[in-house]
């Protein structure tokens, strides 16, 4: 069946009003405060962009099939597709997103996200995969047509290096956001894997996927194609592996990117200006933001892209580390001393997540300021295990947003803070980093907290290590008392201590 696809000059102003939508979400996205406004704008984007997309494919004709069946390039059927069952997909998936957003808890959220860039990675290994088995559906192959024998069907070489590289890259992204996800979610160890050799067989496979991607040119015979992909799949989960859970957070950012990049090659595939425009934000956003988090972390860009950082644990160092001397407290201790400064910088991290103590803690920060006390909130770029994981959970719990401070605006006042207010925070504020060259997050950026007049650190107990897999100096400094329990527990406590 022929059939017209409706051209109008709306379509791509439709297409730029989403762009546009797109941008501003970004901008939006960049702050707390208008973080609420940017998720409209990106709503109502998508929105344009998918009903416009959905206009442009419908025949011009009455007939209710929007993709055609057409002969696929290696044989079989490929059925038409109708506008009913393109509505029903729509709808099925945004039930089921629905509902994972309403019921997820914040502490997964690190994991939804990674499991988000898998499902970008897949479809766009799917539809790199639907082009390539009928391209001429997709409007990138020539028809040739013998005398005698079947029609040939040659992809336009411009189309081959766009399929390829978006279902390497979204290969990549499936395999990659897998593994950390499993990381993430405690399925799988987070501390790094090391395999023997590992940088000479990232490279080498590298060099074959580029090889075959320049060969699928010249020759479009589907074990290149199917061989490109497996090959990526693979790289995939071994640029992953060898990175540990400290340095997750990172991993999340430059799996964002690598989504971004797949939508955007496969947007040229499917002649399709807002997946173009989309997938350029999100790759070239991610990474900005992958560089900006490598920089917090001390890091390589170039070592994040190629899988090559992520150090050893240093667990065997934590257990001897529990006989060192350090100092116990209670609520009461807390509240008193807090009760009695004039500064109290309080910096969460992972454990008030766990913990869900976001709502007590900012009730404990009212009655500190009833007192009279000056409270801030510090907040490192990677606390947490996805970029800006503490300031959605302050935010959630209607701190005011001009009481949090990122690490390079507050870290300066310590010095003269009377009390530095630790909760869950492990990594992110440990010396070592300044200090021991041997540690794996030696070199990166921290929260001066020891530099506090008094150092309040809630911990569920001292056998336990943070992320990275090391012990924390500062639970043995002078000026450093322990408040073990539960985050949610000793808040609380704290709280009605002030009372």
């Amino acid at each position: 069946m022929e059939h017209a696809v409706a051209v109008s000059p709306w379509v791509p102003l439709a297409y730029l009003v989403a762009g546009v939508c797109f941008i501003l979400a970004l901008r939006g996205l960049s702050s707390p405060v208008t973080s609420q406004r940017g998720n409209r704008f990106g709503m109502i984007g998508m929105a344009i962009a998918v009903v416009t997309t959905l206009v442009t494919h419908v025949p011009i004709d009455s007939n209710v099939t929007i993709f055609a069946p057409t002969p696929p390039l290696f044989g079989g059927v490929i059925d038409a597709v109708t506008v009913a069952e393109i509505l029903g997909a729509i709808g099925i998936g945004a039930a089921i997103g629905l509902v994972t957003a309403r019921r997820i808890a914040m502490t997964a959220m690190p994991q939804l996200v990674a499991a988000f860039h898998s499902l970008v990675g897949l479809a766009a290994v799917l539809v790199a995969a639907a082009a390539f088995l009928n391209p001429v559906a997709f409007g990138i192959a020539q028809v040739i047509r013998p005398i005698y024998g079947p029609d040939l069907v040659n992809i336009l070489p411009v189309s081959r290096i766009e399929m390829a590289l978006g279902i390497a890259i979204g290969a990549i992204t499936f395999s990659g956001s897998v593994i950390a996800f499993l990381k993430l979610n405690g399925n799988m160890s987070g501390k790094p894997i090391l395999l023997p050799g590992r940088h000479v067989i990232n490279l080498g496979l590298l060099a074959g996927i580029l090889g075959l991607i320049a060969y699928f040119v010249t020759d479009q015979s589907p074990w290149v194609f199917w061989t490109i992909t497996v090959l990526s799949f693979v790289i995939g989960f071994l640029l992953i592996v060898p990175i540990g859970g400290a340095d997750m957070p990172v991993v999340v950012s430059m799996l964002n990117s690598y989504s971004g990049w797949a939508a955007a090659a496969m947007g040229f595939t499917l002649h399709n200006t807002a997946m173009i425009v989309t997938g350029a934000l999100v790759g070239s956003s991610g990474a900005i933001l992958s560089y900006i988090m490598c920089r917090a972390m001390n890091r390589s860009f170039i070592s994040v892209i190629a899988g090559g950082f992520g150090g050893d644990s240093g667990g065997g160092a934590a257990a001897a580390a529990t006989d060192r001397p350090w100092k116990r407290g209670s609520a009461e201790d807390a509240a008193f001393l807090m009760q009695q400064a004039e500064q109290v910088i309080i910096v969460p991290g992972y454990g008030m997540a766990v913990a869900q103590a976001q709502h007590t803690l900012r009730e404990m920060g009212d009655k500190l300021k009833a007192h009279g006390v000056r409270v801030k909130y510090a907040i490192h770029p990677v606390a947490g295990r996805m970029p800006g994981h503490m300031n959605v959970l302050l935010a959630e719990a209607n701190v005011p947003y001009d009481e949090v401070f990122e690490l390079e605006d507050i870290n300066s006042e310590f010095a003269q803070t009377d009390v530095a207010f630790v909760i869950g925070a492990n990594d992110v504020t440990n010396p070592a980093a300044k200090t021991d060259k041997s540690s794996p997050i030696y070199g990166m950026p921290v929260l001066d907290v020891e530099k506090a007049k008094t150092v309040l650190f809630i911990k569920r107990s001292m056998g336990g290590v943070g992320y990275a897999g090391v012990d924390n100096e500062l639970f043995y400094r002078d000026n450093t008392m322990m408040l073990l329990a539960d985050a949610k527990k000793m808040v609380e406590e704290i709280v009605k201590s002030l009372d």
